[in-house]
């Protein structure tokens, strides 16, 4: 059996906008994903690993809430599920967070933090690289999440153009996911129903070519 790890933040696990709840199976893009290989591709006999968390940045540290940096996990992750075909990486939108003040190219080194474990631990693994889809231009705004200021969504546009390069760096494939879905308008920041399926679509063709 090959295997798909998908290591993310809220995006990757299914965070429902306003609610704090997860959206079922079937309904975000892993498990969506999943289906899509079993109907299209049953003989590739392929299972998706979920590995989202709320919260999760790439390689920064939150005082008030532990055990979210990407890179202290992601080692663990690698080697606990042991042989993995492919592995589709996509964080940075916590990282937009003005506690950090990080920029772009910043948030960038952050991911190659996360490249260079996988390469180093799964050489053997294809990697998929995604940008974030694009904080919501209130994101920042009172009613919506204080964690971030007016600069994060600028910051937040700017990981597309990083995370492309990293991926030629790294000889990864590459997909923004800004270019299919955008956030709620609900939070400003986590993906819809509509959302999911259609980032799912995406991958799943990216997977495909």
């Amino acid at each position: 059996m090959k295997q798909i790890l998908c290591f993310g933040d809220s995006n990757t696990y299914g965070y429902i906008p306003g609610t704090g709840k997860r959206y079922a199976w079937g309904e975000r893009w892993t498990s969506i994903l999943q289906e899509n290989l079993r109907t299209n591709a049953p003989e590739a006999n392929i299972k998706i690993i979920e590995e989202g968390l709320v919260g999760r940045t790439t390689v920064y540290e939150d005082a008030t809430r532990p055990g979210l940096r990407g890179n202290a996990l992601l080692p663990s992750v690698l080697k606990s599920h042991g042989k993995l075909d492919t592995i589709i990486l996509m964080l940075g939108t916590n990282d937009c967070k003005s506690l950090y003040n990080a920029s772009p190219k910043e948030i960038g080194s952050g991911i190659e933090t996360l490249l260079k474990q996988i390469k180093a631990i799964s050489p053997e693994a294809k990697i998929l690289l995604i940008s974030p889809i694009h904080l919501g231009e209130h994101v920042w705004e009172e009613g919506f999440d204080p964690d971030f200021n007016k600069h994060s969504v600028k910051v937040s546009k700017g990981l597309k153009k990083v995370y492309s390069e990293l991926a030629l760096k790294y000889h990864a494939d590459f997909l923004a996911a800004s270019d299919y879905a955008s956030p709620s308008d609900v939070d400003q920041e986590h993906l819809t129903v509509q959302g999911h399926q259609i980032l799912a679509d995406a991958i799943y063709s990216k997977l495909s070519a």
